[in-house]
């Protein structure tokens, strides 16, 4: 399902569109049907290359959430805990690193603030590899990246079996309860957060949120006005998590 929900919004998703307009043209070189759809198709990529669109469509996954200050911290006892949002593994010769995706370093940042804000609970740092493929676990990417922003190394717990938003709710929960902890400060961006809050209050947390900024938020304004391959990108996110909600709804797991 997750495959499939990735694919929605993505370059694969305009090359598919694109051979099946080309086929069907092909097959009925008269008919205005395929070139009708060649042209929508065409419309609404330019729209998804858009970021100033694609913000506006996110809107409703965005409300409600401000940046977090102390003051939005749950009682003692709690924990930070960061969720994967984005990692690649780079493979060499002779071995292999873990490389932050613009949305993963986002999140990464405001775990680090939220860490210095809180002066250094538990952090959980949550993310696993993808079945299948030989990569890093996103959370050992993260912790790196964390330990070089300056937080303990000795106050992060590496989450690295989940695979979904869902898992991570699931393995965190049971990572905290073991420490007698039931409250968190859930660190991810405010296209996730709406989703992941619920799969984590689902589990009996007391979960807070802290977003991460956009990334793209710090390009120069025009640009969002112009098609790029981040603004594609941005917009296969809030594809993913529009389809998500829905998901996770009709699974029973929000």
């Amino acid at each position: 399902m997750s495959e499939l929900i990735s694919s929605i919004g993505s370059i694969s998703g305009l090359m598919l569109g694109l051979l099946a307009a080309v086929v069907w043209l092909l097959a009925a070189p008269t008919s205005r049907k395929p070139q009708l759809f060649l042209v929508a198709l065409l419309l609404v990529y330019l729209g998804l290359s858009l970021h100033a669109v694609s913000r506006a469509v996110s809107w409703p996954l965005r409300r409600g959430y401000h940046s977090f200050e102390a003051r939005d911290a749950p009682p003692s006892p709690f924990a930070i805990v960061l969720l994967g949002a984005g990692a690649r593994t780079v493979h060499g010769r002779s071995g292999k690193i873990g490389v932050l995706t613009l949305g993963g370093a986002s999140c990464v940042r405001e775990a680090a603030r939220v860490v210095r804000v809180l002066n250094g609970p538990l952090l959980v740092s949550s993310g696993g590899p993808p079945d299948g493929y030989d990569m890093i676990p996103e959370s050992e990417t993260m912790k790196m990246a964390l330990v070089q922003l300056g937080v303990p190394a000795e106050r992060i717990v590496l989450e690295s079996e989940s695979h979904v938003t869902r898992d991570e709710a699931v393995l965190t929960a049971q990572i905290l309860r073991e420490r007698g902890i039931r409250s968190c400060v859930l660190v991810t961006s405010d296209l996730h957060m709406r989703r992941a809050l619920a799969s984590f209050r689902h589990q009996g947390l007391d979960a807070r949120p802290a977003i991460a900024r956009d990334p793209l938020d710090s390009q120069r304004t025009w640009l969002s006005f112009l098609p790029t391959p981040q603004g594609i990108e941005y917009s296969r996110e809030v594809v993913h998590d529009y389809i998500g909600l829905l998901w996770y709804w009709a699974r029973g797991w929000t």
